[in-house]
C-alpha cells in the first residue's frame, strides 16, 4: 500500500518505520527544508529518536503534493498544525482515501472542536477520518516494543483498513466506533499528565498521584459523556491506558514540563526547556473553556488552568482541591444526599 505520513517529528518517523516494516511504500513529509535535508543525509532524527535509523527506502520530502497517489494518509503533525495541514492537502488526496490523524488535542481556532471534525470539513466529507490513539510513546514504537492502540472511526471499513495497515507482531490495533471518546481521552489525558508532573516536582507522594489520576479520569469522562462519548471508552486504551502511560513516564513531555513547574520554574520557561510541543498546555485551555461552556465540573482542569494561564500558585491549587465540599465517589449516588 502507498502511504504518506505528514510530519517528521518523533511520532511521524516512528510510524513511518512501523509502516515500512509492514511492507508498505512510505513517503514522509516535513515542511522544513533544512530538516528534510538533515534526515536525508543522516537517516536519523538524533534529537527526538536517537539511534533509530530511518530505512533508505522511506522517501523524505517537502513536497506537499506527495500524497497524490497515496492509498492511506497519516497526519502526524503537532496539534496546532493539524487544521492548516489538513486543509492544504485536501486538494491533493484522492476522494475516499482514509485520513488517519494521530495528533492529540482540540482545534482551539474553531471553537475547540475535535480534530476529526476539522479534518472532515477540510476534505468536505470526501474522505473518511480515522483517529489513531492510545498509550504510545514514539520512542518505544520506533524500537519495536509491544504496544496496543485504538483506530476509531465512524466508517468501519476505514478503521479496519487502518488496523490492517498498522498492525503487526509488536503493534496491536483495536477498532472502535466511539470517535468522540477516543479523541477526548487522548486530548485531555495530557491535562492530567501535566498535573501529575507538578505533583512529582512538588515532591508529593504516590498517594497524591493515584488520587489525581483517578479523579482526573473521572472528570475527563464526565465531560466526554456530556459531549456524546461512551463511558466504557474511558476505561480503555484511549482513556485509562493513555492516562497511565503519560502520567508515569519520563518520555512524556507533559509530565516533564509539570515536574519543572512543580519545582518552581516559571510556566513559559518550563515549556521552552522541554524543547518540543507540550500538548497538555493547550489541552488545559480547551478543557477549561469547554467545561465552562457545557457547565461540567472539572476542578483539576480549572485549577491547572489558573496555574498555567493566571499565574496561580501550585500549593494553593492542591489545597483548594483537597478542601472542596464533600462528595460521593459515585456521582450517580449523590442524589441520596440532596
Amino acid at each position: 500500500m502507498k502511504i504518506t505520513v505528514y510530519g517528521a517529528g518523533s511520532w511521524g518517523i516512528a510510524l513511518s518505520i512501523l509502516l515500512h516494516h509492514n511492507g508498505h511504500e512510505v513517503t514522509t513529509w516535513t515542511h522544513l527544508q533544512e530538516e528534510c535535508a538533515l534526515l536525508q543525509n543522516t537517516r536519523m532524527n538524533e534529537k527526538l529518536l536517537p539511534e533509530v535509523k530511518i530505512p533508505e527506502s522511506i522517501t523524505l520530502t517537502t513536497d506537499l503534493a506527495c500524497a497524490k497517489e497515496a492509498e492511506l494518509v497519516v497526519l502526524a503533525v503537532p496539534s496546532f498544525a493539524v487544521a492548516e495541514t489538513a486543509c492544504k492537502v485536501a486538494d491533493v488526496v484522492k476522494a475516499g482515501v482514509p485520513i488517519v490523524n494521530v495528533g492529540k488535542g482540540l482545534d482551539a481556532a474553531h471553537g475547540y472542536c475535535r480534530f476529526s471534525e476539522t479534518i472532515a470539513q477540510c476534505f468536505a466529507g470526501r474522505n473518511p477520518v480515522v483517529v489513531l490513539t492510545g498509550p504510545t510513546h514514539a520512542e518505544e514504537v520506533a524500537r519495536g516494543i509491544p504496544t496496543a492502540i485504538v483506530a476509531a472511526s465512524e466508517n468501519r471499513t476505514a478503521a479496519e483498513l487502518c488496523q490492517d495497515a498498522f498492525m503487526n507482531e509488536v503493534f496491536r490495533v483495536y477498532t472502535s466506533s466511539d470517535v468522540i471518546g477516543a479523541e477526548l481521552g487522548g486530548a485531555f489525558k495530557n491535562i492530567i499528565a501535566l498535573a501529575a508532573g507538578i505533583c512529582d516536582g512538588m515532591g508529593l507522594g504516590d498517594n497524591s498521584k493515584a488520587a489525581l489520576m483517578t479523579r482526573g479520569l473521572t472528570e475527563i469522562a464526565r465531560l466526554g459523556i456530556a459531549l456524546g462519548a461512551h463511558q466504557e471508552t474511558f476505561a480503555g486504551l484511549s482513556g485509562m491506558g493513555d492516562l497511565i502511560v503519560t502520567c508515569t513516564s519520563m518520555h512524556s513531555r507533559n509530565r516533564r514540563a509539570g515536574i519543572l513547574i512543580g519545582k518552581g520554574v516559571e510556566v513559559q520557561q518550563a515549556l521552552q526547556e522541554i524543547g518540543a510541543v507540550v500538548e497538555g498546555y493547550y489541552a488545559t485551555d480547551a478543557g477549561y473553556h469547554l467545561a465552562k461552556k457545557t457547565g461540567i465540573s472539572m476542578p483539576i482542569t480549572e485549577h491547572l488552568y489558573q496555574v498555567l494561564y493566571e499565574n496561580g500558585n501550585v500549593r494553593e491549587a492542591v489545597q483548594a482541591l483537597m478542601c472542596r465540599s464533600k462528595k460521593d465517589e459515585r456521582e450517580s449516588e449523590s442524589i441520596w444526599f440532596s
